[in-house]
């Protein structure tokens, strides 16, 4: 699998109290925020704040946010792999792409595709 980008999601108990710690306390630089979350830079990834941790015992209150190319193609690849899939690939209302698949450990791996038209499209690259 080709990562093209990172971001650790953190689900926490008391989202405006752990916004004041990354923002204020540890004084991360805001990289975007919007309703429901903020998304902090965390060196070379980013650290996204949102939700709130309320997940079954046992299963922890962490996502690791991955970016592919092609999500179609590795839909394929895990299923055919038998990967733990979460949740099929569709298109959320911010308009990514994304699946869910679980680790050994139940952590949740969202693995997201960003559409040609989509603001986040970053890859200058010719083709």
């Amino acid at each position: 699998m080709e990562v093209l980008a990172g971001r650790v999601l953190l689900h926490p108990a008391d989202p405006e109290r752990s916004w004041r710690f990354y923002r204020d306390v540890l004084g991360l630089a805001v990289y975007r925020e919007f309703s429901g979350g903020i998304v902090f830079f965390l060196g070379g990834g980013f650290l996204e704040v949102s939700g709130e941790g309320a997940r079954d015992a046992g299963t922890p209150n962490l996502d690791l946010w991955l970016q592919v190319r092609d999500l179609a193609a590795e839909h394929e690849r895990l299923a055919a792999a038998q990967a733990t899939i979460l949740r099929e690939p569709r298109r959320e209302p911010w308009g990514l792409l994304e699946m869910w698949v679980s680790d050994p450990d139940g952590v949740r791996l969202v693995l997201v595709e960003v559409p040609e038209d989509h603001p986040l499209r970053r890859d200058t690259r010719p083709t």
